[in-house]
């Protein structure tokens, strides 16, 4: 049996945006009014956060904090929904679209719009900005969001599943959030993820700092 050679095919126009190996350094946070603007010329894509704030604790120890929408991707890395802006297309336009074809969503019932949006990034080397925003929904709403995943259209195809990242951390100080920030993201989609828990209010930056740190030590260790 032959074995198949790797290959891009008609993939290979878009292979440079999904890179892996991008450092924090990479992405400079431009208003979004610029990225508009300023940058128009260069690729744009839209990502986002639905995420329900969720008080209960898992086996009575730890608190769960909010549950949060994220999924293993094609190509073997965490990152959010979402995907690239056609030209001409607003960015959370194009959000929505991509929220339709990968987790099923119902826009009649959730759709982002602008007053959404939390940052936008910009990538100099890849000429490519990055959009991304938060939608707060209740936790029955996320619960039905899950479940309609499934069904969607891009599920086995762009899509290899949804999670929820673990807000706790455990005795070690290291299992729970930590042990799941050393996992591989796609672009700068763990910052996106550290910068809107503190924007929601969902975790200090004392206590994210503390789980990054961690996180590191544990990567070092590793090597």
């Amino acid at each position: 049996m032959e074995i198949e050679k790797p290959t891009w095919g008609w993939l290979e126009p878009f292979e440079k945006f999904g890179q892996l190996g991008d450092k924090n350094s990479d992405y400079k946070k431009v208003l979004y009014g610029d990225s508009i603007t300023k940058y128009s010329t260069c690729t744009h894509a839209a990502h986002g956060m639905i995420y329900a704030l969720d008080n209960t604790k898992v086996w009575d120890l730890y608190e769960s904090r909010a549950a949060i929408l994220m999924q293993m991707r094609f190509d073997g890395v965490l990152g959010f929904p979402g995907g690239l802006v056609d030209a001409g297309e607003n960015p959370a336009a194009a959000l929505n679209r991509e929220m339709i074809e990968e987790i099923n969503i119902d826009t009649s019932k959730h759709y982002f719009d602008d007053k959404d949006h939390l940052v936008s990034y910009l990538h100099e080397e890849k000429n490519l900005v990055l959009h991304f925003y938060t939608k707060k929904v209740n936790l029955t709403e996320f619960r039905n969001i899950e479940r309609r995943n499934l069904e969607a259209k891009e599920y086995g195809i762009e899509t290899f599943g949804i999670i929820r990242p673990p807000l706790f951390t455990m005795g070690d100080n290291l299992r729970g959030f930590p042990a799941f920030l050393s996992n591989q993201f796609a672009g700068n989609s763990k910052e996106e993820l550290l910068l809107a828990l503190c924007a929601t209010n969902i975790m200090t930056k004392d206590e994210i700092d503390i789980a990054v740190e961690a996180m590191k030590k544990h990567v070092q260790s590793l090597q």
